[in-house]
């Protein structure tokens, strides 16, 4: 199971371990060994996969036919599941899964197959995948004479389908039927052996709109074109909100830190509004989310997901981006999605000494490389989105309910708000529902 060290997440997976291995005795079979990356803990990279192949190919491949992989949320029908994997040669080589593929070629896969991006087909995590063992040993014995090369982990699903691909030496995924995403509940899934629960974590009541700080970095140039968006959208979500510029505009109003604009990186911004969180706001405030400009957040359903955090562990929470993580490396919250902090997780990192090594650093990346260094585990949520919702496809986001998204180009972000992140009738009485298509978008 892909799972995290965050207790919120390991208790979700240690009950679909139990939930796993209980069904196995009830069938009367071997137990399965269920094993949990977040504890697998010699790698940081646990979660990209590719660096357990070694481990997996030294420990399970004499006596094992298959590694299959799933998430906390997955569901799993064992019989079902054992099943369908029978109906497989498992001498073969097989990559087994739930096929997704591209609409259009998206900045999150380098534009990959731009000629024509819907012929890569890569699995959708939330129903499972599998590897045959024969496929685990060939790729085992790649990556011992070809170790992975030093990058950036964006998108693990469709860079573990190319590699396993080869450009064409290697299997394609075989899209399997019975891999589903479809609610445990629903009447479609009389013939999946799994399932997944689509639904946004709730952990109680959610949190109070005045527990949530939100910080929104801009710059005066975009004062005039993406504030208005954030005003017309999901401002009036945020009891708490400022603004914060390299120019004081009271219309807005703005704030400035007094740190001059960069053009990237923006880290002596972020470390400015990590302190001024931490020694300016009342210190009962839990979280601070830290977002850009044309970051578009549903904070009304970020704080139904904080229900699920603890603020007095250190939380870092967003999505989840990896850099150099075949080699060592570190895990990042990428910030365009929006950046999710407990005060307790500033604390620790501005009582350590880890700082921008410049001003124009990319901030996120800072962030990640300071909590690796103190051993805090960042935690990833699927539903922050570093892009719009068109670069990603649409069965994956179909079994969502999104917190975020991120850019307006080359789309009305209004529009995309009130289809995929404003409130609906039944998730707020008090919020008018705006009717677009998401299919539009």
């Amino acid at each position: 199971a892909l799972d995290q060290s965050n207790s919120f997440h390991s208790k979700r997976a240690e009950d679909l371990k139990r939930d796993i291995l209980k069904q196995a005795v009830d069938l009367g079979k071997e137990s399965p060994i269920v094993l949990l990356t977040h504890q697998i803990d010699r790698h940081e990279g646990a979660w990209t996969i590719l660096p357990l192949m070694t481990d997996f190919s030294v420990t399970y491949g004499r006596n094992t036919s298959w590694i299959f992989f799933c998430e906390e949320d997955t569901r799993i029908q064992v019989a079902k599941l054992l099943e369908t994997l029978r109906r497989f040669d498992k001498s073969k080589e097989w990559f087994l899964g739930k096929a997704l593929h591209d609409e259009e070629s998206t900045i999150i896969h380098h534009y990959a197959f731009a000629e024509n991006p819907t012929v890569f087909k890569f699995p959708d995590f939330a129903a499972g995948w599998a590897l045959s063992i024969p496929l685990v040993n060939k790729l085992a014995k790649k990556l011992k004479s070809e170790p992975l090369k030093s990058d950036f982990t964006i998108d693990l699903k469709h860079e573990i389908a190319l590699y396993i691909w080869q450009k064409g030496e290697g299997p394609h995924l075989t899209p399997v039927p019975e891999f589903c995403t479809d609610d445990v509940n629903s009447y479609k899934t009389d013939d999946c052996a799994t399932t997944f629960s689509n639904f946004l974590p709730l952990c109680g009541e959610p949190v109070n709109k005045e527990d949530v700080f939100v910080a929104v970095k801009t710059c005066r140039k975009f004062h005039g074109d993406r504030i208005p968006v954030v005003k017309q959208t999901w401002e009036r979500e945020a009891a708490l909100i400022e603004y914060y510029s390299d120019y004081a505009d009271i219309s807005i109003p703005t704030i400035d830190l007094g740190i001059p604009n960069t053009e990237r990186g923006h880290c002596g911004k972020t470390f400015a509004i990590l302190e001024r969180f931490l020694n300016h706001t009342s210190p009962r405030i839990p979280w601070l989310v830290v977002v850009d400009d044309d970051t578009l957040i549903s904070i009304f359903r970020l704080r139904k997901l904080l229900s699920c955090y603890d603020p007095n562990e250190p939380v870092f929470l967003g999505e989840r981006y990896g850099y150099g993580l075949g080699t060592g490396g570190y895990s990042y919250i990428t910030g365009g999605g929006g950046m999710v902090f407990s005060r307790t997780a500033v604390q620790k990192l501005l009582a350590s000494k880890c700082r921008c090594y410049s001003m124009d650093a990319p901030d996120d990346m800072v962030l990640g490389m300071c909590f690796s260094g103190l051993g805090i585990p960042i935690t990833h949520s699927p539903l922050f989105h570093q892009a719009r919702p068109m670069d990603y496809p649409k069965d994956y986001l179909s079994h969502q309910i999104p917190v975020s998204f991120h850019k307006h180009w080359n789309i009305d972000p209004v529009k995309v708000y009130f289809t995929w992140l404003a409130p609906n009738t039944e998730e707020s009485h008090n919020e008018k529902k705006v009717g677009y298509n998401r299919e539009d978008l």
